[in-house]
Formats: C-alpha cells, structure tokens, sequence
C-alpha cells in the first residue's frame, strides 16, 4: 500500500517542506491525508477518510497504538503550543494508546493524554485532556484542563475550568468500554495491513471459512451490553428492567429548552420489542439523536393506556442523569429462624405473605421528596427471595438504605408482567411504618392512629365487587372540586375487598385535606356506575359518604340498598316517588346546578350524567349530586331519550 504522505506546503508559516515520519508498523489508509512535520509512532491506525494536516501549525505527535478512526481531522493554528511529555513544543500532542472516534475534531495548540477515548463527533480546542480520560459524544472541550481520569458526558459543553474541575471520574464500566473499542481497532490494524498482502488475505480465507460455518451465527449481546454501559446510567437501565418485567412498552419524549420552559414535549420514534439489550441498545441510540436536548423515558401501560412513568434521563449541560452508582451491598444470608417482621408493622408483614400465598413476587420503589410529587420512583434492588422471612429480612435492608425517603412495597404478577398491589411502607420522618391496611372490622391503621372508613362506603364497595365492577379512586382539592376537575390516583388496581379497603386508606393518607371519591366502574361497557366521596376537607381523615346532601325533607338515614329490594335514602318521600314513577315509563334521569346568581338569570349546569337505571343507584347519584352541590339549587331532571325532550323539571333542593 502507498501511504499518502505528503510534505508541507510552503506557506507563510513554513518553508522547509517537512514531511511527515510514520513509522513502518503504522497504517495509513489510502484514502487518508498526512501532510507536514507529523510524527507518528508504531502499530498507530488512520482509518478511511482521516485528515492529519501540519500545514499551518506544527509539528504533531501521534503516540504508539493510537487509531485514528473515519473523518478524523487533527490542525492546528499558526500560533499557540503545547508540551508534550518529551519537554517538547507542538501544536497537537495526542499520547499513545488513545482512541479518536469518528468525525472527531482535534484542533491545536491541544494535549490529549495517553489511554484516552474521545467520542463521535467530539471537539478538542485549546485545551489539555489528563491521562485516562473519556469524552463522549458530541462534546466540546475548549479552553481548560480536564484532570486525568475524568468524564465528561454526552454533549456537555466544558468551556471554563469550574466545568472541568467537577467532572466525575471515570467509572470501571466506561473503562472497559474504551478497552473494547482499542482491541477492535488493533484487530482492524492488523486485518488492514493482512489486506496489503495477498499470501496472508488467502491464507486467512481459508481457514476462516470451515470455521464460521462449524461456529455458527455469532451473539451480539456483549456488544449491546457495553452499548448500555455507555451512557446509560444504572438507575436509568435499573428502571428500564423494571419496566419490562412488569410488562408495560418503553417511550421517549425530547424537548429542547424552549420547549422544555414550555413543557411542550415532542415524542420520539416509538421503540418497538421487549428485549432488553434491544431496547438498551435503542435507548442508547435515541440519546445519541437527541444530544443537547432534554430527553425523558416514559413507562406506558397499553392495555389502561395511561403512563406510569416519566422520568428526565438527558439533559442538555449533561449533568443529569447523575452517574453515581451505588455498589452492591453483599449482606449475609438470614438465618433459618430469624425474627418474623423485624422493625416491619404488622400490617406491611400480613401484607408480604399474602402476596407470596398467592404466588406474586415482592419489589420495592423509593423516592426523595421531590421525586415523590413527580411521581418518579426508582427501583430497588430486585428481591429474588420467595421465603417471607428472607423477603422481610430484604425490606428491612431497603427500608434501611433508604431512611428518609419514601418506600413503596410493589406486588408483581411475573407471568402476566403486571402489578397487583401497590403500598408506601415508609415516608420521611417515619421508620418502617405502613401508612394504610384494612382489617376486617372497617378500619385501617395508618401510622398508629386508625382510619375510620365508615360502614356505608364498605357497604358500597361490597355491592359494587358483587356486580362484578372495578373500584377506582379519585381526589380534588377544594379549587379542582369546584371546577370538578378531579385527579385520577394512580396504583389503584386491587381486586379484593381487603386489598380496596387497604389501598382506600393509603390515598386518604396521601390526600389530606383533599376530596376524595371511589367510583364504580363497568370495564366491559367503559362506564360508570356509580360514585360516592368518602373524605372532605375538614373532616380529617374520616371517609365521610356522598350521601348526607341536603334534599328538600332529609330523612335520618343515609342511602343505600340492603339487599332485600328495600332502598334506604336521604331523600324526601316526594322526591323517591318522583323518581320511581319516572324509572317505571322508561324515562332516564338528570340533575342540574345552579348558585343564586346562574338560578336568577335561569343559568344551569349540568351535573355528571346517571347511567343507571337501577333504583338504589339512581338513590345513591342524587344524593351524591345533593352532596356536592350543597349551598346551590338542584333540579331533577326526566328525560324521554327517545324523543330526545325533558318530561319533567323539579326543584329538589335549595340553599
């Protein structure tokens, strides 16, 4: 092969026609340019397309076992000079066994060390790069000194020494990526110079042949190991994990910061599959597409269509996702009898076994404050354990790791990859305690002062799981009550009557001082049946029921069924009647609103619209419509559907 060397023009700078000194064992693609006082070391690759141009400023030093890979462009200006670590000046010193990637920019007077790596399309201006760093992708350097062994992340931008004194260290796993990436390109170095020569190229053809074709097709999964190892902070492919075993699909949304001040998002390429190395591998070519721009990773659940998580895993200045790593805590195995709930309540125990009984798996969340108003949890560590002593023993530990922080016992179903419970076992402030449990009585227990959820709601939620309804939940402070604009609480998925009432504690625990309502829900007909509110501001953290609403004679009984075909309610005679003979032709049922001032201009509003046709749920909507509109004037409404007009209009309660 003829290298392309060629000697220095003559210019203004330099009239002595320098050329450049390769040594032997190096290889310089044809394709490549080195021009001037370049002088390179032994077994150093220059890959296609690479420009390496002393013409200006000079002279470079290219150390031993550098590669040089596609597009790389190493100059220099006129003026300006570095030592190198032969006490010498030059205009670009890179140090042996360093790795410049593709399309990178090396631009003099500039010092690279030696065993660095510099990242796809990264820029080194002016600037002195320690021993052992690494430089991601897209990053500008310019003006400062990076100390040995440092990192500096995808598209950050270091331009004034504050920046490069806070850079972290670099870690083990992005070592041994930068290792992986050398002992390629020392492979591609000595397959290039093989190339040159026909007797070595037909020789290695074959005996590679029979070879690949006894081995078989080869597994890329370390590859996409070291992808994720890249950028990808712990936390971020821990969540990722998480997500994936649970069963919900991976997003991404990006946003730069205009858009980000705007919380206007833009979402990206959906990532299709469920492996985890390939959606490792998608994320981490996502991060590159968008770098310099904000980047969150969004959980979904397809089958609720909602979101369940959101998460910022890029930032533009690259400080965030923070790559602290927590080392594995090696704890020592418990023994065979050790005690049964440790420092755990007895709630958060019963709770343990009865998701291990039913065969489900044990995780745990945790969250800072700020986190826990955002909804962002992190994964614990994965308890593997089945034995409830060892899981105990394992809460125990994380509730420990995790002292003043929220921690949440998460119940997973590992065939159908969902959730089946969700608890906060711990809050700042607190140590290991439950916030909510039911027991079979009525009553939840929440940080050592009982919870009354009243008769009526039990009542109501029996009724409800008898009908083969779902149980949801929401809440509203006192703005959103009036505007009704009500929250969905998130994580409230329990089947059973224990699990309900447990859960229904915990969001009058997490929502004090707010509204909060269960609402029946059909989720074949993707309706609902009915709602009733169960805490008021005000009324502590008493579950009070949406069936105490002043109507226009209230009878001393609070509304429902009880089973027999008797319906008990808080309404007037008058008004069941009313009612009754509406329900009998057939006739659907309407209420409406209105304060003093839309009552006097004859301005109503319409209230939630009762599906129902049932006797007792009608009773229980009126009277939750009552409740809610305490204060205003209430009218009741029959409407023929068919005929599409109203049959009545009644005044049933007044302020």
């Amino acid at each position: 092969m003829v290298v392309r060397r060629r000697a220095a023009p003559p210019t203004p700078w330099s009239r002595d026609l320098a050329e450049p000194q390769i040594d032997p064992s190096s290889y310089v693609h044809e394709s490549s340019r080195v021009i001037g006082d370049v002088r390179m070391g032994a077994h150093v690759l220059v890959a296609p397309g690479t420009s390496i141009r002393a013409d200006e400023g000079f002279p470079f030093h290219i150390g031993s076992g550098t590669n040089l890979q596609d597009g790389v462009v190493v100059h220099g200006l006129e003026k300006g000079r570095v030592l190198g670590d032969d006490g010498k000046s030059y205009s670009a010193w890179i140090g042996s066994d360093t790795c410049i990637t593709h399309m990178a920019l090396i631009h003099g007077p500039v010092y690279i060390g030696d065993n660095c790596f510099i990242g796809f399309r990264s820029t080194v201006f002016n600037a002195r790069v320690g021993n052992g760093c690494i430089v991601m992708m897209h990053a500008l350097i310019q003006d400062v000194e990076i100390p040995a062994g440092k990192y500096i992340p995808s598209g950050a931008i270091i331009t004034n020494q504050q920046q490069a004194d806070r850079l972290p260290d670099v870690h083990p796993d992005d070592e041994a990526f930068a290792r992986h990436v050398v002992e390629v390109n020392e492979a591609l170095l000595t397959g290039y110079q093989c190339a040159d020569d026909p007797t070595c190229l037909l020789s290695v053809r074959n005996k590679t042949q029979p070879r690949a074709m006894a081995n078989g097709p080869i597994s890329h999964a370390d590859d996409h190991d070291l992808v994720g190892a890249m950028s990808l902070s712990p936390e971020t492919v821990e969540q990722v994990r998480s997500l994936l075993r649970q069963g919900y699909s991976i997003g991404l949304e990006h946003a730069d910061q205009r858009r980000y001040r705007s919380k206007s998002w833009l979402t990206a390429e959906s990532i299709q599959g469920s492996r985890e190395d390939q959606v490792l591998a998608a994320l981490e070519s996502r991060l590159g597409e968008f770098s310099g721009e904000y980047v969150r990773l969004i959980g979904i659940d397809s089958n609720a269509k909602r979101r369940v998580l959101e998460e910022i895993i890029q930032r533009p200045d690259g400080t965030a996702p923070t790559r602290t790593r927590t080392n594995k805590v090696v704890r020592a195995k418990t023994p065979s009898t050790p005690k049964a709930n440790g420092s755990l309540k007895g709630d958060v125990a019963e709770q343990v076994r009865n998701l291990l009984r039913q065969g489900y798996r044990i995780g745990t969340e945790h969250a800072d404050q700020r986190r826990y108003r955002s909804k962002s949890w992190l994964t614990c560590p994965q308890i593997r354990a089945t034995r409830e002593a060892d899981v105990l023993a394992e809460l125990n530990h994380c509730l420990a790791d995790h002292a003043g922080e929220y921690v949440r016992l998460i119940g997973i179903d590992a065939n159908a990859k969902r959730r089946v419970a969700e608890m906060i076992i711990q809050r700042p402030g607190e140590n290991g305690t439950a916030t909510a449990s039911y027991g079979g009585n009525g009553a939840a227990a929440r940080n050592g002062s009982a919870t009354t959820v009243e008769g009526d709601t039990v009542q109501q939620v029996r009724d409800w799981l008898r009908q083969g309804l779902a149980i949801r939940a929401e809440h509203a402070d006192a703005r959103r009550y009036r505007s009704k604009s009500w929250l969905t609480c998130e994580g409230f998925t329990a089947t059973t009557e224990s699990q309900i009432m447990g859960q229904v504690a915990q969001i009058l625990a997490d929502c004090p001082g707010e509204y909060v309502r269960l609402i029946g829900v059909d989720l074949n007909a993707k309706r609902r049946i009915g709602n009733i509110i169960i805490q008021r501001p005000g009324n502590g953290s008493t579950a009070s029921p949406a069936t105490k609403g002043r109507a226009a004679a209230p009878a001393p009984s609070n509304g429902y069924s009880n089973g027999n075909g008797a319906v008990r309610t808080g309404l007037a005679p008058e008004v069941q009647n009313q009612v009754r003979n509406l329900l009998r032709q057939g006739y659907t049922i309407g209420t409406e609103h209105a304060d003093k001032r839309h009552f006097r201009a004859k301005s109503w509003q319409p209230c939630a619209p009762i599906q129902s046709t049932r006797e007792a749920d009608v009773f229980s909507h009126l009277e939750g419509c009552l409740a809610e509109h305490a204060g205003e004037y209430v009218r009741l409404l029959g409407i023929d559907a068919q005929a599409k007009r109203r049959v009545l209009e009644q005044i049933i309660q007044r302020p």
